[in-house]
């Protein structure tokens, strides 16, 4: 017998986490967590149920590794957003909604993993909650901030605003198809809170 016949191909623990990972990004996120289940997970990865659970003590492990991805990719949408207009916190503002916007229309856009999460599960003392208030409680400090440091008149009131307008696109585009002018007119509705509250 070859060595070839009788040789398994193996997966590190590395390679393993990192395809699991990323099929839980993908079914998570696509399909919903609860509707997803591990077995669904491991063939999506390509890896057998032992290496999952050699990597993941539980489905709420994974379930929290997947959303400090959602947020790390967040933050790096917010922060190349602000990037394109280095100390100027108004037209970063804007600009955050400029880059939204098209994104939110996009064909195949799920809205917001932390909403999504949070529908999915209404205890609000589920560890995934934490997670979905904590991504929320940091976005609305960088809004205030931004919005502090743009001269308006009223910094937390101007960020509330902002961020229930964030909340809203991300439902919207569940709602609205992504062509409709609803999710194209979010733009002029943040230039517009901003010319009021940073008169």
């Amino acid at each position: 017998m070859s060595t070839d016949a009788t040789t398994r191909k193996t997966t590190s623990g590395a390679d393993a986490q990192a395809k699991i990972l990323d099929a839980v990004d993908e079914l998570f996120y696509r399909e919903g967590a609860r509707a997803v289940g591990v077995d669904a997970v491991v063939k999506a990865a390509g890896v057998n149920k032992m290496s999952l659970y050699r990597q993941f003590q539980s489905k709420d492990a994974l379930l929290l590794h997947y959303l400090e991805r959602s947020d790390v990719r967040f933050w790096e949408y917010f922060d190349t957003s602000i990037a394109k207009h280095p100390g100027n916190p108004r037209a970063q503002l804007q600009q955050f909604f400029d880059d939204l916007a098209p994104r939110i229309r996009r064909p195949g856009y799920r809205g917001c993993p932390f909403v999504n999460i949070a529908a999915e599960f209404p205890d609000p003392e589920h560890p995934t909650r934490k997670r979905v208030a904590e991504n929320k409680r940091q976005l609305l400090m960088r809004l205030e901030t931004l919005a502090k440091d743009a001269g308006a008149h009223d910094p937390a009131q101007l960020a509330a605003g902002l961020a229930l307008l964030i909340e809203g696109a991300y439902a919207g585009s569940q709602t609205y198809s992504p062509g409709h002018p609803v999710l194209a007119a979010l733009p002029a509705v943040v230039h517009g809170m901003l010319a009021a509250a940073c008169a």
